[in-house]
């Protein structure tokens, strides 16, 4: 009897990552921490944090892939990953280094732009009312 696999999907906004089959295991990292998923595995959905993806088939071992942050969704044997932004390669090293520079100082870009357009808005808000008092 041949061992239950499932198949992987890593989505980004504008095109496909990787399609793998035959995937034995996966351990994916949310804010709470890290978590696996076999075959078995009941159906389930995690909002996942910028980390490292880790992936194993039989034809390719243990992959390593750095995700931007996401969703993870597992129905039946499909999974589905679909985050902003995701990089492949071999060094966990290198991986962990990019997930530091590239995704994390992203999120603190844009925690920037938005105060920055929350001020703006509020500001517009403000003179907007002040001009239909007058």
């Amino acid at each position: 009897m041949q061992p239950a696999r499932m198949n992987l999907k890593i989505l980004l906004p504008f095109r496909i990552f990787a399609e793998k089959s035959g995937v034995l295991r996966i351990v994916a990292e949310t804010r709470t921490g890290s978590f696996g998923l076999f075959p078995r595995r009941l159906d389930c959905v995690a909002a996942l944090a910028p980390g490292i993806l880790v992936f194993e088939t039989a034809a390719e071992g243990e992959v390593c892939v750095a995700v931007d942050e996401g969703v993870l969704v597992k129905a039946g044997a499909d999974v589905l990953v679909s985050v902003r932004n995701a990089i492949g390669g071999t060094d966990l090293g290198k991986l962990r280094a990019a997930v530091e520079q590239e995704f994390l100082n992203l999120a603190e870009q844009e925690t920037s732009v938005r105060s920055v357009l929350a001020k703006l808005e509020s500001g517009f808000v403000r003179r907007f009312a002040a001009f239909h008092h007058e």
